[in-house]
């Protein structure tokens, strides 16, 4: 059994996802058998919550051991954890947090794998923040798409503006709202697909994913800016985006890591050119 405190007002489905990846993975199975309590009462329906709501989740040994990311690294000041698609970047830091506290620094997408970094004290959440916020860090992706980028490499520029009644964004080749800069190169490709490394210049929300399709080249397998036909066709529910490589730039406390490269060591592949 898990028992958590909601801190305020929430769903009892947004709750789940990013306090306790198995029981998000499992949230269907376990209202059905009534094994989610809200106050004590067995609840079968999302439902809201208020601050101080307490939840507990009884899950079988099977959706325990469910894995919803791994540590790559770890030391005094930071965990480097490689995340599971279909896991709430909000539900590791819950995890983690089971174990030490951590520092919240950067998020990347629930349907995105891969890398993230967290701080263990407040010096190198400092300095962590720094970096991200001053471009101190590489940040390199796998992407699975379709058709062929033309050129097969380049550094594409365009403009990002958020919609935040849609939580989405729009790209623009005229100047609007905040530049951004996608380099890419592609890595494999077949008569349909394309398998492309990108490198993000600048980390906006949704920008691989919505500069891409912006491109042409929707990311196969997302449900805002791709091709639903197409996801439909290949069966494909989340995007096949692998945050795969992290590299740090440090100056201060953090310098022993300066340009240390982090790897996950998934990998992405692209669909049969028949699929």
């Amino acid at each position: 059994m898990k028992t958590y405190t909601v801190q305020e007002e929430n769903t009892l489905k947004k709750f789940t996802d990013d306090v306790n990846a198995q029981a998000s993975f499992a949230f269907r199975s376990l209202l059905q058998g009534k094994n989610i309590r809200v106050n004590g009462v067995r609840v079968r329906s999302d439902m809201p919550l208020g601050k101080g709501d307490v939840v507990q989740y009884f899950l079988t040994p099977a959706q325990e051991e469910k894995r919803a990311f791994t540590v790559l690294y770890e030391d005094d000041n930071i965990v480097v954890a490689d995340k599971e698609s279909g896991v709430n970047a909000e539900a590791v830091f819950s995890a983690l947090n089971e174990r030490y506290p951590v520092y919240f620094i950067h998020r990347i997408d629930r349907n995105t794998d891969g890398l993230m970094v967290f701080a263990k004290n407040a010096d190198a959440e400092e300095e962590l923040l720094g970096c991200f916020r001053e471009r101190k860090t590489e940040k390199v992706y796998l992407a699975a798409v379709a058709g062929h980028m033309e050129p097969l490499c380049a550094v594409a520029e365009a403009y990002l503006v958020k919609d935040g009644k849609t939580a989405t964004v729009r790209i623009y080749r005229e100047p609007r709202g905040e530049k951004i800069v996608t380099e890419y190169e592609t890595l494999d490709r077949n008569a349909a697909f394309s398998l492309l490394r990108v490198t993000l210049h600048t980390g906006k929300t949704h920008q691989i994913r919505a500069h891409l399709a912006f491109l042409g080249h929707p990311v196969l397998g997302d449900g805002k800016y791709g091709d639903s036909a197409l996801n439909r066709r290949l069966h494909m529910t989340r995007q096949r985006l692998l945050a795969k490589e992290l590299t740090l730039f440090p100056d201060g406390k953090l310098q022993y890591l300066r340009g240390k490269k982090f790897i996950s060591p998934k990998n992405l592949e692209i669909p049969p050119e028949n699929a």
